[in-house]
């Protein structure tokens, strides 16, 4: 099955009240793990590249992946560019075969990032590509992408830009960020904000960054077998499921993915230390991912069943 756009999925997903999963992609056993999980749920998945990705394990390489995985799965998938710092990389991707490209413009002044994103937008919708944009600015730290401090997303600016733009999706900043340490005190999220900007943008499918849930037993278990990872915190899983209920299409999770993999691969070595075949701690960090996919497919985004 060839590769989808997100224009389908997402309206969908706007219409029955769920999100599809955006799953930050870097080796072969994450998205041998991803799909396995989309497949056992019947859902709908997004393949997502990051700059990191694409220096880590070459662009080239990704896509050939994934090519394997659409041979052996008949799901829609979706292959994205997560957080495309300029023309030049979401115009290599949308040339590599990707379906739709995000440019992160906002770091940067309002108009210019309007203009940033109507350049893409020009040259992904004759090809066919979908494109996010990004207004207000998330806390925290991912891959190449960091801010001190968030700056949340002003509701009529946001319809304004995506009038000007042409964008076809949103990420907005109503409290989450990037990274496993979100929250110093109380987690929340702002749904005043939420629900104001969907009402000014009716049917048209927002996106929740930085939204892992970092769970807690797997930071115990990293920390149990040497790991330091202390005072992470996330996103409570029911205020995602609260988002993805109302114009939340759209739902990235790479953090959870990352910190349930090293947790078993700790666990692995601590248990058999004679142990150095990769392949051998491998599996369980892959089955890992498979179960961690699978469980925000069916609790937190609600699209089992929607493939």
């Amino acid at each position: 099955m060839p590769l989808t756009g997100p224009k389908e999925m997402f309206a969908r997903a706007y219409k029955e009240g769920y999100a599809v999963g955006a799953f930050n992609v870097n080796n072969m056993e994450i998205v041998q793990g991803i799909v396995a999980a989309g497949a056992e749920e019947k859902a709908p998945i997004i393949l997502q590249v990051s700059a990191g990705a694409r220096k880590y394990a070459g662009q080239a390489y990704i896509v050939k992946l994934i090519e394997a995985a659409l041979q052996e799965s008949d799901l829609p998938i979706v292959l994205h560019l997560d957080h495309g710092g300029d023309f030049q990389i979401c115009k290599d991707c949308i040339d590599g075969g990707f379906t739709s490209v995000m440019f992160d413009g906002s770091h940067l002044p309002y108009e210019e990032n309007i203009a940033v994103t109507r350049q893409v937008v020009d040259y992904a919708h004759p090809r066919g590509v979908w494109v996010e944009a990004e207004l207000g600015r998330l806390a925290g730290v991912e891959d190449e992408v960091s801010s001190e401090k968030s700056i949340y997303t002003d509701p009529e600016q946001a319809a304004d830009f995506v009038k000007r733009s042409g964008c076809d999706s949103l990420a907005v900043a109503i409290g989450t960020s990037h990274g496993a340490y979100k929250f110093a005190g109380e987690a929340k999220l702002d749904f005043a904000r939420l629900e104001k900007i969907g009402k000014l943008l009716p049917g048209f499918p927002l996106v929740l960054h930085g939204a892992s849930s970092v769970p807690q037993d797997f930071v115990e278990m990293a920390n149990k077998y040497g790991g330091k990872v202390g005072g992470a915190k996330g996103v409570p899983e029911d205020l995602l499921r609260k988002a993805a209920g109302m114009a939340v299409c759209k739902i990235n999770i790479d953090t959870d993915i990352r910190l349930a993999m090293t947790a078993n691969i700790r666990k692995f070595f601590a248990e058999k230390p004679e142990e150095f075949d990769p392949r051998s701690y491998m599996k369980p960090a892959r089955d890992a991912v498979k179960s961690m996919v699978a469980h925000k497919i069916r609790n937190v985004l609600g699209c089992s069943g929607k493939a």
